[in-house]
């Protein structure tokens, strides 16, 4: 099963295609056009796409908050439009489930992620060129788009009967 972990931005992207052990078969930030284009032409090897949704916290918010949302809703249509199962994940499921805690920020999920999954790289979780860990390669929002799909990773496993 190859997951499509998404953490969506207002103008950019980031991604992670990844499989049930949490191994990542690509990544990145992209342009959202580009996005858009690597779904449809990756359809075949997404079974499941997963998308952080933006949740509303009784703050008011600026404009990129609702293009990030027509953008949510631009990545639903292309998997409808692909035959792509999809669903939304919160961040404050992200925090909990990853954190087992509601106030945590990027940094603790970034913390817990390379506890969990870092092989030999205990600092950064990612290696270097000649001996990479898990992570290498990942930046910034791409951390996120990882976390995307832990999460929904692991409300797949608890589905199952």
């Amino acid at each position: 099963m190859m997951l499509l972990a998404i953490d969506p931005g207002n103008t950019e992207s980031a991604f992670c295609l990844m499989d049930e052990q949490h191994e990542v078969h690509d990544k990145g930030k992209v342009m959202n056009a580009r996005l858009i284009d690597y779904i449809a032409l990756n359809a075949p090897r997404i079974d499941h796409l997963a998308v952080e949704m933006v949740a509303s916290m009784g703050m008011p918010v600026g404009a990129e908050v609702f293009e990030t949302c027509v953008m949510i809703g631009r990545i639903e249509l292309v998997a409808d439009m692909k035959g792509i199962a999809h669903s939304r994940v919160y961040r404050l499921e992200e925090k909990v489930r990853i954190c087992h805690d509601s106030r945590a920020k990027d940094v603790n999920i970034r913390r817990a992620l390379i506890d969990r999954f870092a092989r030999h790289d205990r600092k950064n979780g990612k290696g270097t060129k000649t001996n990479p860990d898990h992570f290498y390669g990942f930046k910034a929002d791409v951390w996120s788009a990882f976390a995307v799909g832990v999460v929904q990773l692991e409300k797949r496993r608890e589905a199952r009967p």
